[in-house]
């Protein structure tokens, strides 16, 4: 049995897809996965249940919020092991200072570099960003909601569909799933 971490993409952002955790708990258990715990209510749940891919078990919650709650939400996963390796990989822990300005943007694949065109790292000083993986590391000093370079990173313009949770939700998902 693995731990998995799933992050719902757009819940409880200004009344729209609202989902209550105490229903997202029942939706993932629902699917035979035990051990369910969510994290606030931005749509973090922390589960156990068979070692299998991580896509796989986004679409299986995607089309189980869609059938019981009736709209739909983007599903990224990912193991235990592969959020250890997000917090190990840390290539800002030197710059980013402050965990509520730092982000990890969560992707569903790899990005194409041809996605990243449009980013000139020096037109966005002081907000720096790092791609590893499947996941952008995006550090902003002045704040999340004025960066222009977190606009530049958007699901649209990756191409795919992405979520970011803060340094601190990240340590804590991953304190969870190894409680």
């Amino acid at each position: 049995m693995a731990r998995q971490i799933a992050l719902l993409r757009g819940v409880n952002l200004g009344g729209q897809e609202r989902v209550q955790m105490a229903r997202l708990r029942e939706l993932v258990q629902q699917l035979d996965y035990r051990d369910v715990t969510t994290y606030v209510q931005s749509g973090n749940v922390v589960f156990t249940g068979p070692d299998e891919p991580s896509e796989a078990v986004a679409e299986k919650l995607e089309a189980q919020i869609a059938a019981s709650l009736g709209f739909e939400v983007p599903v990224v996963v990912r193991s235990r092991e592969e959020l250890a390796e997000v917090v190990r990989a840390d290539p800002m822990r030197d710059i980013a200072t402050v965990p509520a300005r730092y982000h990890v943007i969560f992707l569903k694949d790899a990005v194409r570099p041809e996605r990243l065109t449009h980013i000139e790292p020096a037109e966005f000083d002081p907000d720096r960003f790092h791609m590893h993986g499947r996941e952008v590391y995006l550090w902003t000093p002045e704040g999340l909601g004025t960066s222009r370079l977190a606009r530049a990173l958007t699901d649209k313009r990756l191409g795919q569909i992405a979520t970011a949770r803060n340094w601190k939700t990240v340590e804590r998902l991953l304190a969870i799933a190894d409680e």
